[in-house]
């Protein structure tokens, strides 16, 4: 079969939707296809130094991604047309797969669907428009909205199915009207084999909480730093952020205001150091604003589970990974908001390590049998009918063949 697979941002980037775009594109390959990809010649992220996947990329030019709102809002717009041509120009293929950046740019699935017959399959890593209207980009019922939503819309009526990221994200597209029947939940995953369990080193002390990836405006920073706050002056704790977004500063900020002395910066590591890097922490910290609840999907949760790592998730408790936490005793979750009881939690983790120990052995057992990367791109394949077994619709197993197992 061939696959086209469209995101702005696929291989060399190392952005969380490159990643995952790439782990699949691998696996389609393996399976037999020829598949080829159409993305941003300008990157997002650090590049990933490993061996390029066997797929036919095309790179189209495109304004370099930032993260103002005028700068990704042309970077954006310099994307479509090119990818539109470029798709245009490229072989027939059998099936088309979107991601959801650019904002719309399933619609270009659907154009290809009407004009060449393609069948087209969107992943959606966020719900548009709802995640801008949730991040306060434009207000809800207002002409953006309404224009983008019915766009949006049209284009996931016509698809062939729709891939959400969990059940939270599920219930966000049907709010939409989209039918639950053509939705397929397949969560993301993490490199089992790459990422695997390492003691940590350094001050054995103290309990490190370790925050890894994007800190952006869909995450809740006050929460942790009410929390810090709270534990200021307490050598038990040690508050370690790793990788960027649009919130770093503030909380650079915030921890040379009060002197913060428990809280340590480092920027993004390579793909290939992120076993070591997740493994500099106790515990890894997931974050979401309780608006954002299935409009996004926190990523960071996989590869926490595949070091070993137990999670603290502060966010909505409809959401995937707190539902993850509850399904396999992984973690603990506190409310939005919630300084005092997250600063409890903490206390008493700090002199119950066997706990955490216990909880980070459960997630890793987890990620095993639900959410390694094998695992992970049959599910997505066996959706796309470009697997080795037959998808399950609970969305948790692919019934693998045994050619896959």
């Amino acid at each position: 079969m061939r696959i086209l697979l469209i995101n702005q941002f696929f291989w060399p980037d190392l952005s969380a939707t490159s990643q995952l775009l790439t782990d699949l594109a691998k696996g389609l390959v393996e399976r037999g296809h020829e598949v080829y990809s159409i993305s941003s010649d300008s990157g997002y992220n650090v590049a990933d130094m490993g061996a390029a996947p066997v797929v036919h990329m095309h790179p189209v030019r495109a304004s370099r991604f930032t993260r103002g709102r005028v700068g990704r809002l042309v970077s954006y717009l310099s994307f479509y047309p090119s990818a539109a041509f470029r798709a245009m120009t490229l072989p027939r293929p059998d099936l088309v797969v979107t991601l959801t950046t650019p904002p719309l740019i399933s619609l270009l699935g659907t154009m290809l669907k009407v004009l060449r017959g393609s069948r087209h399959f969107i992943w959606e890593m966020d719900v548009y428009p709802d995640v801008a209207i949730d991040l306060d980009y434009f207000k809800a019922g207002g002409i953006i909205d309404r224009v983008t939503g019915a766009l949006a819309d049209l284009s996931r009526r016509h698809a062939d199915g729709i891939i959400a990221l969990g059940e939270c994200m599920k219930v966000r597209l049907m709010r939409r009207g989209i039918d639950g029947e053509r939705i397929f939940v397949a969560e993301n995953w993490a490199d089992g084999t790459a990422i695997q369990p390492v003691a940590r080193e350094g001050d054995l002390a103290r309990l490190v909480l370790l925050y890894s990836g994007n800190l952006g405006l869909a995450h809740d920073v006050d929460t942790l730093t009410g929390a810090i706050l709270e534990l200021k002056g307490d050598d038990r704790f040690e508050f370690l952020f790793v990788g960027s977004g649009g919130r770093r500063q503030e909380l650079e900020s915030f921890a040379a205001a009060h002197d913060l002395r428990s809280i340590e910066l480092r920027p993004y590591v390579e793909r290939s150091s992120l076993g070591e890097s997740l493994s500099a922490g106790d515990i890894g910290l997931v974050t979401q604003r309780d608006v954002c609840c299935g409009s996004v999907v926190p990523s960071k949760v996989y590869g926490l589970l595949a070091a070993g790592r137990p999670i603290l998730y502060v966010g909505p408790r409809q959401a995937t990974p707190a539902l993850i936490i509850d399904q396999f005793k992984c973690g603990w979750h506190i409310d939005c908001g919630d300084v005092t009881g997250l600063t409890q939690l903490l206390r008493h983790l700090a002199g119950h390590r066997e706990e955490v120990r216990r909880a980070g052995q459960r997630g890793r057992e987890a990620l095993l049998e639900h959410y390694d990367l094998p695992l992970g791109v049959e599910r997505i394949a066996s959706i796309l009918g470009a697997g080795w077994g037959e998808y399950d619709a609970s969305g948790l197993h692919p019934v693998l063949s045994a050619r896959s197992s």
